[in-house]
């Protein structure tokens, strides 16, 4: 009776998909999304908008200054205007990565350089495990500013 049981929470689980097994701590989810997010980077400066577009959730919310883009597809269309030039017109890295209890959310910001190597900005982006994979799920930048905060 007992092995029926599992047998059947095993088989409602892959039905739900949620087979996914959790990272084992938040330092190795932490670390997994710092690689992750270094990867996702990395199809910038490769020029690879199709590899670009694997770490981006169906659902994810990119901001383009104020406007909203919602859905995958129309992050990776509106983004295309970032990979038609020979060189990457801005890079970014992680600086900081941190993870939510529950080792399934993490947040990660960094600076954002022009082609100089010149911090323009910050970004700021939010990210999902799921079945298996750690996907953005949300991204915002901001611009540099020279102000002090009153």
């Amino acid at each position: 009776m007992r092995s029926r049981n599992l047998f059947i929470l095993s088989l409602c689980f892959s039905i739900l998909g949620c087979v996914a097994q959790p990272v084992s701590s938040l330092e190795e989810a932490r670390l997994q999304v710092l690689e992750t997010e270094t990867a996702f980077a990395k199809t910038m400066a490769d020029r690879d908008q199709q590899a670009f577009s694997t770490f981006i959730a169906d659902n994810a919310v990119f901001f383009a200054g104020d406007e909203a883009l919602r859905g995958k597809q129309q992050v990776v269309t509106w983004w295309a205007r970032y990979f038609s030039d020979p060189g990457a017109p801005f890079s970014w890295e992680p600086a900081e990565v941190e993870v939510f209890d529950s080792a399934r959310l993490a947040r990660s910001s960094g600076p954002v350089r022009d082609p100089n190597g010149t911090i323009i900005g910050e970004f700021s982006s939010l990210w999902r495990y799921d079945q298996g994979k750690w996907k953005i799920i949300f991204d915002r930048g901001s611009e540099v500013c020279d102000c002090i905060a009153q």
